[in-house]
């Protein structure tokens, strides 16, 4: 299991991080189930997990990267950015799309779509940045 405070590998047992000592693993209030810290909802209920309010506005939240990168990732950045500048090397690029996209948002309505799509961005950036990727 991997901290998502300071990204140290863990033994799969492990209910603290070794490294810093943050709990690695949640309880549902609602149904009781114990899922990954990473996780923000229940995969039994689906209830909100505690700690995990999104930001009210995504719109701005995005203005920064230092508000969705790491911190841990955004200093590997910076001081190897000598390295990265101008340097040639294989990557992986992430296309998303959400298929039939317009419809669900005929039908979800607007507020309820925009809180899917928050969901959709949170779980893409945790997801890219686990594998330390950045958001260009």
């Amino acid at each position: 299991m991997r901290c998502p405070h300071c990204n140290h590998e863990n033994a799969t047992t492990a209910n603290f991080c070794q490294e810093c000592g943050q709990r690695l693993y949640l309880r549902c209030a609602a149904c009781g189930f114990v899922t990954p810290q990473l996780a923000k909802f229940s995969p039994e209920c689906g209830q909100p997990l505690p700690g995990t309010a999104l930001p009210a506005d995504l719109s701005t939240w995005f203005i920064a990267p230092q508000n969705y990168t790491p911190k841990h990732l955004a200093e590997k950045i910076l001081t190897s950015r000598s390295a990265l500048q101008g340097e040639r090397k294989q990557v992986t690029v992430l296309f998303c799309d959400l298929a039939n996209s317009t419809t669900l948002a005929e039908r979800l309505g607007p507020e309820a779509m925009h809180t899917l799509l928050q969901r959709f961005f949170e779980i893409s950036l945790n997801e890219i940045h686990r594998y330390q990727g950045t958001i260009n």
